[in-house]
């Protein structure tokens, strides 16, 4: 089974690595898996993707991990991504309501766009449930103590045509409800700060704009439609079932 999938002018770049890479029949093959890292630091350099310096495992068809590369060159290789998102839940007033970041105008993807509580990519060597940990105290000050009461509710798959190739990404999600007096507060320069907004007013925004960041109103999505919340005409649900 392929691992990944490449455009015909990136397949061509990669049989000039020949004998590392080779091609049969269709198929492009990397006979040396750990090379992977050095070609893509090769490629990064004449252009063809930005370098993130963010290394990800690269799974298998059995889920084993097989090769190791740069996040910013899993797009062009076809790979698949691993990611945590976190719904941060409080209860106020009878009410339901949910934390929303929003990212810094200088991230290179989705500036400025509204993003959840806590979500990250699963680096090389981290467990989706260790990368949760790391990335609610580095982003949001949220303690592991509170964590723990956070719940696995599912898993998100979607491919998306980039530029540089072929986004694929594994989104682990996790709900957690969260006591009335915490407060998050932005721990490195990706959010710039955080705000708890009732779930109607989530919907609608959700619904009507695309102010949040594009793969969290997949999460979202799941969430209103996992507790049964209001859906006009079926809208959500089309969404988050429409074709990549």
């Amino acid at each position: 089974m392929p691992v990944g999938w490449v455009k015909p002018d990136f397949a061509q770049r990669l049989q000039q690595f020949a004998p590392v890479i080779t091609q049969v029949a269709e198929a492009v093959v990397l006979h040396e898996p750990d090379s992977l890292g050095g070609i893509a630091k090769l490629l990064s350099d004449e252009g063809w993707f930005r370098w993130r310096d963010e290394t990800f495992d690269v799974h298998g068809a059995d889920g084993n991990v097989v090769a190791r590369v740069d996040r910013g060159a899993l797009p062009s290789f076809g790979l698949v991504a691993h990611g945590v998102h976190l719904n941060g839940l409080v209860q106020r007033g009878g009410e339901w309501h949910l934390w929303v970041g929003r990212r810094a105008d200088d991230r290179p993807l989705d500036p400025g766009k509204l993003d959840h509580l806590v979500a990250g990519g699963v680096p090389a060597g981290l467990t989706p449930w260790q990368t949760l940990l790391k990335e609610a105290e580095e982003e949001a000050g949220l303690p592991a103590s509170l964590l723990a009461a956070a719940r696995p509710v599912g898993e998100i798959t979607y491919a998306m045509q980039r530029p540089e190739g072929l986004r694929r990404d594994r989104l682990f999600c996790y709900d957690v409800i969260l006591p009335e007096d915490f407060y998050p507060a932005p721990q490195d320069h990706e959010i710039v700060g955080f705000e708890l907004w009732p779930l109607p007013q989530v919907i609608a925004r959700v619904r009507e704009t695309d102010d949040f960041k594009f793969n969290v109103n997949l999460v979202l999505i799941d969430l209103f439609l996992r507790h049964g919340l209001e859906d006009p005409g079926g809208k959500l649900r089309a969404m988050l079932n429409s074709e990549p």
